[in-house]
């Protein structure tokens, strides 16, 4: 039997018409991180607070600097000022422009020519540096600890879920007795053993800080590591090591990054607690806490005292639980669009 071949040349093909199909990809290529961002600014509350937290660090990094005074400097002669500020001092209906409660002139009777912005207290030292002073102080105690905790409980948590077994039961079992004992207790019997400082502090808060999050970080990674991605690494030789720090931990950085974005607002309120009651730091050093603690005071008579630390606490603890809740939503693979 012959076959005829037939040479195959240019003229035997057509050129196919291209039709748009479902296949199609109809918008740019975005990365992953990227479409976070994009969703968080959507969320107007979270991006408000993500806004808030910026002004507020750059006022605790910078606002001590804005004027002379020291955040521990005394003049008595300018004592119990109330604040007065340049232009916002005629509108008399806001309250800073100098007048107490009773409509006096305070600086005009202790002859003071220049203006504190936040007023003094009864020492005659300068809020605003005070306050901004403090608030540094919160917060690098309280972004510390959370550091802390977080480099404590991703490894705890990842190791004990990896491994599992023996060693998942022995290291659960150490939590479970953390998680038993009362915070509070800890870091004040803690802090009553050691002199009470930004360290002691840091450290007591640290103790069982980080259980929560080797908590959140096992449950994650116990549905993770079976996932074939993670047997395919394995099969190709990947070490332990690997496995942890380069597959599974990176795919549990969405809930990481909230625990830490609430664990941040968690750490602030406890110092300012244990310096309210007397056990954080002791003067003349200033924190929140410490500020709050002056003014309650004398909250009757010199409301502003007590006035702009508490609504310094205030918008951070806000803006952070903000921040966190969008975060949440952002980083959730179900909200994708």
């Amino acid at each position: 039997m012959i076959i005829n071949e037939k040479k195959i040349t240019d003229d035997l093909f057509l050129p196919a018409d291209l039709e748009k199909t479902s296949e199609e990809i109809s918008r740019p290529t975005i990365t992953y991180w990227a479409e976070v961002w994009k969703r968080f600014r959507k969320n107007k509350a979270a991006f408000i607070g993500l806004i808030l937290i910026s002004i507020i660090l750059a006022l605790a990094i910078f606002g001590p600097y804005a004027n002379k005074h020291g955040y521990d400097e005394q003049d008595l002669t300018r004592a119990n000022l109330p604040p007065k500020i340049p232009i916002l001092e005629q509108a008399s209906w806001l309250g800073l422009n100098g007048t107490d409660a009773q409509g006096i002139d305070r600086y005009k009777e202790s002859g003071v020519t220049e203006y504190f912005w936040f007023g003094t207290d009864n020492l005659g030292r300068d809020l605003w540096t005070r306050v901004w002073e403090g608030t540094r102080i919160s917060l690098y105690i309280a972004i510390l600890a959370a550091i802390i905790d977080l480099i404590i409980g991703v490894a705890y948590g990842g190791i004990s879920a990896y491994y599992g077994g023996r060693i998942d039961n022995f290291m659960q079992r150490i939590v479970e007795i953390l998680v038993g004992i009362p915070s509070l207790i800890v870091v004040i019997l803690l802090i009553l053993v050691l002199q009470p400082g930004i360290i002691s502090i840091t450290l007591a808060m640290v103790i069982t800080g980080w259980v929560g999050m080797a908590r959140i970080v096992r449950g994650q990674i116990l549905k993770l590591k079976e996932q074939e991605y993670v047997l395919a690494s394995r099969t190709l030789g990947a070490k332990d090591r690997r496995l942890i720090w380069k597959h599974l931990i990176p795919n549990t950085m969405g809930p990481i990054i909230i625990t830490t974005m609430f664990t941040i607002p968690t750490a602030i309120f406890t110092e300012a607690f244990l310096s309210f009651i007397g056990l954080g730091l002791q003067p003349p050093t200033a924190s929140l806490g410490t500020l709050i603690n002056d003014g309650y005071k004398l909250l009757r008579i010199y409301p502003h005292m007590l006035a702009f630390s508490s609504i310094i606490v205030s918008l951070i603890m806000i803006s952070f639980n903000l921040i966190g809740d969008g975060l949440r939503d952002a980083l959730d693979p179900k909200m994708r669009k």
